[in-house]
């Protein structure tokens, strides 16, 4: 025979239950945790690269004297805890996937917070934290092992730094050439990647010309599939980069990856923490990396070089006959790139002065002075951010390409390409056997 219970005992539990907590939900969480990143964005003018969320969510009022830090690094704690509890081993690949990618957004936003209040964390571990990410380490002996193969092949004399600045100085943009190039690379990259990926009607671009930046260009994305792009003319611009600049700031790049998380993630599905991004998070290293593989998704093979020579270099007013070399040159000079990471690690390190950097930049990026010294500053300002570019892009692309998306497979590879943009992804989550 049961026992029964006392009325009373199960009016009790009855209120109790009724009364329990139900578990927060990602959606109100993400509210929460868009208005800590504007908040903390009153603070660090580069803390925020985008937002277009609702306007009631930005700050109102005058801001403190000095940033609230212990507050602001409680309330990302607060957050990474409520999203820890919540439960998605029973819920889809896409849900499961969004979590991990809060939870790392939140660790780089609190990561961040430590830095600005002082705490210091080696390169490695920084852009580990930040980004989601383990830099590689090169040596010496390998980048000097590239400058010997670049000092049989560029013309001229003096030292390989100075004879290759002298025969890039053969594939400068006039100024007066400048907008119509990058207006055309712009246009002829647009058509490429609408051909492949379906965009909202509405998607639309500025282009500026600017001064007195550490970045050759940047895409500050307005919201509503609008980005206004900025070039940096402060140095000049080489013919390669109007089409580097065209997919990286443009298409496939920032614009279109920007718009496709607003359309895919935060209209459609309601994602409102993808509304924000905060630039030193892992987001980035997508972002980054995307961006620089995306040209050769757009421009594959010998159809970049066939393309500028036969329609950029008449428009900048170039020969052209020197330009087989060049590209070969630069195809070398590309490897290269990773002597800017040891550079920024080894100054940010305290290994090496600022100085010594500089000197390193322009033997191994063959940089001119002026050029080194804006890459030191871009080092003061964004960090271990340099990894974005170079690991980033070898990142994505080793995923992409193992899952398919090969040269020699262009409809695979859009696809693939489209697929990582659309969806909450991180560096880990690109992780292809052998990496």
């Amino acid at each position: 025979m049961k026992k029964l219970l006392p009325i009373a005992f199960l009016s009790v539990l009855l209120i109790s239950c009724s009364t329990q907590e139900k578990p927060i939900s990602m959606d109100t969480l993400a509210v929460k945790y868009v208005k800590l990143v504007l908040e903390i964005g009153q603070y660090n003018s580069d803390f925020v690269d985008a937002y277009y969320g609702p306007e009631e969510w930005k700050p109102t009022g005058k801001k403190l004297d000095s940033i609230p830090i212990k507050e602001f690094i409680s309330r990302a704690e607060g957050l990474m805890q409520s999203v820890s509890e919540i439960d998605v081993k029973d819920s889809s690949a896409l849900l499961k996937g969004r979590k991990a990618m809060f939870t790392k957004q939140l660790t780089a936003i609190k990561t961040k917070l430590e830095m600005i209040a002082g705490k210091t964390y080696d390169f490695d571990k920084e852009a580990q934290l930040l980004y989601d990410a383990e830099p590689p380490h090169y040596t010496e002996e390998h980048f000097d092992q590239l400058l010997s193969k670049l000092d049989s092949l560029v013309p001229g004399e003096g030292s390989l730094t100075e004879r290759f600045n002298e025969f890039a100085n053969e594939f400068i943009i006039p100024k007066d050439k400048l907008d119509t190039v990058f207006r055309v690379a712009i246009a002829e990259a647009r058509k490429r990647t609408l051909a492949n990926v379906a965009l909202p009607e509405n998607e639309n671009f500025m282009l500026e010309y600017v001064t007195g930046k550490n970045w050759s260009g940047y895409n500050y994305y307005q919201g509503n599939f609008e980005s206004l792009i900025q070039i940096n003319v402060d140095h000049p611009i080489y013919i390669e980069r109007a089409i580097d600049l065209a997919c990286h700031e443009g298409y496939p790049g920032h614009h279109v990856f920007n718009a496709l998380l607003e359309k895919n993630l935060v209209v459609d599905k309601g994602w409102k923490e993808f509304s924000v991004y905060p630039l030193f998070s892992p987001q980035s290293l997508i972002a980054e990396g995307s961006a620089n593989f995306g040209i050769e998704v757009a421009f594959p093979g010998k159809e970049r070089v066939d393309y500028e020579k036969n329609v950029l270099f008449p428009l900048a007013g170039l020969d052209s006959t020197k330009a087989d070399l060049y590209y070969k040159v630069l195809d070398i000079k590309g490897k290269l790139n990773y002597a800017g990471n040891e550079a920024a690690r080894n100054y940010l390190n305290g290994k090496i002065t600022k100085e010594e950097a500089a000197k390193w930049l322009e033997k191994y990026s063959l940089s001119t002075p002026e050029r080194a010294l804006q890459r030191t500053g871009f080092f003061d300002q964004y960090r271990s951010y340099v990894i974005n570019y170079n690991l980033g892009k070898d990142i994505v692309a080793n995923y992409v390409e193992a899952n398919g998306g090969t040269a020699d497979n262009p409809k695979k590879r859009w696809d693939i390409f489209k697929e990582l943009l659309s969806n909450p992804k991180t560096a880990s989550d690109l992780r292809v056997e052998g990496d």
